[in-house]
């Protein structure tokens, strides 16, 4: 028996589609297109981590733990993927979707057995996250965050610009390196903010604080970074106090909920910055999020959030982007259409002023850090281990196509928390932030 024909044909059969990939076994017999690229189940684990979870999740499962791989260059075999699946569901809206039928089960169990693959199911990759408690409640935000972010700030210098700015950069210039993007981004956000000397500015979400201080040491402004990460808060006091900004750049390790403690008081804050924060917050709790920037800042005071985005028809019933990204990166992740944020943000009585896309920037941005991370492999091995270096070899693959086919988006909103009688203080036009 030709296992490599068996699989291939009950994969085929199961979603409904012709699989553009050819498969390799352990035992080395092989089936599907000459051309495509190979798909490589390395050992019999592979199989029934797909038999137990069908789908996204067991396949990704096989991956991280090495069982399973694709040769070549990961993104064009993930592309390849896709394209056909579309195709699949242009032709027929249930195609290309796992269906375990009856018969699936029953032919997949005889074909284990003949593999010699049947057996218990395989233990999850550790680098799996495992929240408990209530959803979006403080201590459970705090753990999704911790999750990922405090996974090793030695490890996010490797494959981040210097900067350590963790969201799109603005490439204005296709040609620009990873840290000229960032900066420019950086830039960019400073200038939509009306950013001068001496103003107060909250920075929600602070991360590594790249943008926290960049714009205290270029734009003279004092800022108030939020996290809930312990590793981001150190790193970021640290580069403070090497830059010599201390006492203009201070981060609070709270919830954005808490800010009354960190000294943050209604109506006070001239300008707030959220880039790529908001997607962690929770789709019921993004109102009292909007509530909170408007309450915070001053009449005529700006805020920037940079958010990313699911179109209507990719949100469905995983907002987080899908089981891997919710069980590897992000637990509890929300990402919304955009017209559903801009509706939240404008609810919550502050006005839009500008939207800028940016999607084409953000698989350029990941082209950067996948660069970083391939060159320095075996360092991020040692750091971390090779299943999160699987993790994030596959992550940033997926990620950037998702981009590139719009099944994801990335947007600058900018909005301003008007005057009582209806002022702004905003520029007539945007080139005042173009320039």
């Amino acid at each position: 028996m030709n296992k490599a024909a068996a699989l291939h044909s009950l994969a085929e059969d199961a979603l409904g589609m012709t699989l553009p990939v050819r498969l390799r076994l352990w035992d080395g017999s092989e089936a599907g297109p000459e051309d495509a690229p190979v798909l490589v189940l390395r050992d019999k684990r592979a199989v029934r981590h797909v038999l137990y979870s069908p789908g996204e999740l067991g396949v990704a499962r096989a991956y991280v733990q090495g069982d399973l791989d694709i040769e070549g260059d990961l993104a064009d075999g993930l592309r390849t993927m896709w394209e056909a699946v579309r195709d699949a569901r242009a032709a027929d809206a249930n195609a290309a979707r796992p269906r375990i039928k009856a018969r699936h089960a029953l032919r997949g169990a005889w074909l284990a057995v003949r593999l010699g693959a049947i057996g218990r199911r395989p233990k999850a990759p550790a680098a799996e996250s495992n929240l408990t408690g209530e959803l979006h409640s403080r201590e459970r935000d705090r753990a999704a965050i911790s999750h990922h972010y405090d996974l090793s700030n030695d490890f996010y210098e490797l494959v981040l610009d210097p900067q350590m700015a963790y969201s799109s950069g603005f490439h204005a210039d296709p040609t620009w390196s990873l840290e000229q993007a960032q900066t420019a981004k950086l830039d960019l956000v400073c200038r939509k903010l009306g950013l001068r000397p001496g103003m107060r500015m909250l920075d929600i979400g602070s991360g590594w604080g790249s943008l926290s201080l960049h714009a205290a040491e270029h734009y003279g402004v004092h800022v108030t970074g939020v996290t809930l990460s312990h590793e981001q808060r150190d790193f970021v006091m640290k580069r403070a106090a090497e830059r010599g900004l201390q006492g203009r750049v201070e981060v609070s390790l709270r919830h954005f909920r808490d800010l009354a403690g960190a000294g943050v008081a209604d109506g006070t804050i001239d300008a707030i910055a959220s880039i790529e924060m908001g997607e962690h917050v929770g789709d019921e709790e993004y109102v009292v999020f909007t509530e909170s920037i408007h309450r915070y800042l001053r009449p005529g005071g700006r805020v920037l959030i940079q958010q990313m985005s699911r179109s209507n028809d990719q949100v469905g019933d995983r907002p987080g982007g899908g089981p891997f990204i919710e069980t590897y990166i992000a637990p509890d992740m929300h990402m919304k259409p955009i017209a559903k944020t801009i509706g939240l943000i404008a609810g919550a009585g502050l006005e839009i002023r500008d939207v800028q896309a940016m999607r084409e920037h953000y698989p350029m941005t990941v082209a950067g850090w996948a660069r970083n991370l391939e060159e320095n492999w075996g360092t991020a091995v040692a750091l971390v281990g090779e299943e999160t270096a699987r993790v994030w070899r596959l992550y940033l693959a997926g990620g950037s196509l998702a981009f590139e086919e719009n099944r994801m988006g990335v947007d600058q909103i900018l909005a301003v928390k008007a005057s009582p009688a209806g002022r702004s203080d905003m520029p007539l036009t945007p080139l005042e932030w173009l320039a």
